[in-house]
């Protein structure tokens, strides 16, 4: 496989300068989940350049691409997902966001043209290997219910059958030219939470005329910590965060309700329904306990995310064959969360992730934020070790 090795390399340098043109393409013209239309017409256009055929319209907006090599059985699955952000971009680049409010801040486009740059990778070398490669191109992985359970319930791991799926994401964490990895759990379950709290409002002055919701959603938001401080078993990760508080007051009114919503995040899901009674039960008695109704929703999103262990051991080992040991890291268990986390409970799943930060040339900022970038030469090294994952799962 050394030699096959090196034209893995050979074609991802000859490659390059394209998918950064490709990258920089979605960069440029990002979409909101739901509503990737013009990325999906792109993504269709350079699978045909390339000769790769492909279904479309696949949980709206999604694409599944097919790369056939010698006959055989096995079907890998490789994930890319779509959509980006409402964030208005601050980045000063010639490619910046072209859609005021809408932004790649969290790596969509690099996922996206690593993935093509792969396909065209695989298509090269179809000969050496056996089976079939299906390329999913996921649309609304940023917003509840996600697009890789639509994706799912439309057949996307049938026809052919896919025996294993691997996926990758940016991480600002690692230098470019690295990659990270962690078998079994590796990121949290994912339930947002709505309360509304509802009192007596009135003039401010006279709090004794008044059932005031923004002391009784105070004493809630303080309660609520005790989920993880107090209930949470120690040895599992639990985060309970408000994120957000809407009281719309005066400095001399106070409201008739104020609403709060937030996170929930875990590793299991007994403890996750959990979890969500007792956060019910809290806003609750606390609230009818100083003369308030209260009102929560619940609801529930991705899974955790679960690597399997021997896929993922291998997948770590033909990362350090081609990158190297040092390059390839071992990761923490994250609390973020991931809709990948669906196909992880239906197949054996890998995720990893891609390293992008390049302190010197100012490229550090986190997901998710209005001047989050990378350096691009991590598409390099997407596309190489993708590609030569795939090629080692289904070698002859």
């Amino acid at each position: 496989m050394e030699n096959l090795q090196d034209k893995i390399k050979e074609l991802a340098v000859a490659f390059f300068q394209e998918t950064v043109s490709i990258r920089r393409h979605f960069h440029a013209h990002p979409e909101l989940s739901c509503h990737e239309y013009g990325t999906s017409e792109f993504i269709a256009q350079k699978l045909s350049e390339y000769g790769i055929p492909f279904t479309r319209n696949v949980a709206k907006t999604g694409i599944i691409g097919l790369i056939k090599g010698k006959e055989g059985d096995r079907v890998v699955a490789l994930r890319a997902d779509m959509d980006a952000l409402a964030i208005q971009e601050e980045n000063q680049i010639p490619y910046c966001s072209q859609v005021p409010g809408v932004m790649h801040a969290c790596g969509h486009d690099v996922h996206l043209a690593s993935l093509l740059g792969t396909a065209r990778i695989l298509q090269h070398l179809s000969p050496f290997f056996r089976g079939t490669v299906k390329l999913i191109f996921q649309p609304s992985e940023e917003t509840y219910p996600g697009g890789a359970i639509q994706m799912i319930e439309e057949g996307v791991l049938e026809n052919p059958h896919v025996d294993r799926i691997i996926g990758m994401h940016v991480y600002p964490g690692l230098d470019a030219g690295k990659v990270g990895m962690r078998p079994g759990k590796y990121m949290a379950s994912s339930d947002e939470f709505y309360i509304t709290i509802r009192g007596r409002g009135g003039h401010a002055a006279t709090p004794d005329l008044n059932i005031d919701p923004i002391v009784i959603s105070a004493h809630v938001i303080l309660a609520l910590q005790q989920i993880t401080s107090r209930l949470a078993p120690p040895v599992l990760p639990t985060v309970v965060s408000v994120g957000r508080v809407v009281a719309n007051g005066r400095v001399n009114v106070i409201p008739d309700e104020v609403k709060l919503e937030g996170i929930i995040r875990t590793f299991d899901n007994r403890w996750r329904e959990q979890v969500h009674e007792h956060l019910t039960r809290l806003a609750t008695s606390i609230t009818e306990s100083m003369g308030g109704t209260c009102h929560v929703r619940i609801a529930h999103g991705y899974p955790f995310l679960v690597n399997d262990e021997e896929l993922t051991a291998r997948v770590k080992s033909y990362a350090e064959i081609l990158l190297g040991k040092d390059n390839v890291n071992d990761l923490e268990m994250r609390m973020t969360s991931e809709d990948f986390a669906y196909f992880s409970h239906a197949l054996p799943a890998c995720l990893y992730r891609l390293g992008i930060r390049n302190e010197t040339k100012g490229i550090t900022s986190n997901l998710h934020t209005s001047t989050f970038n990378v350096d691009e030469t991590c598409l390099e090294t997407g596309m190489s070790l993708m590609a030569w994952i795939t090629i080692n799962e289904l070698k002859t």
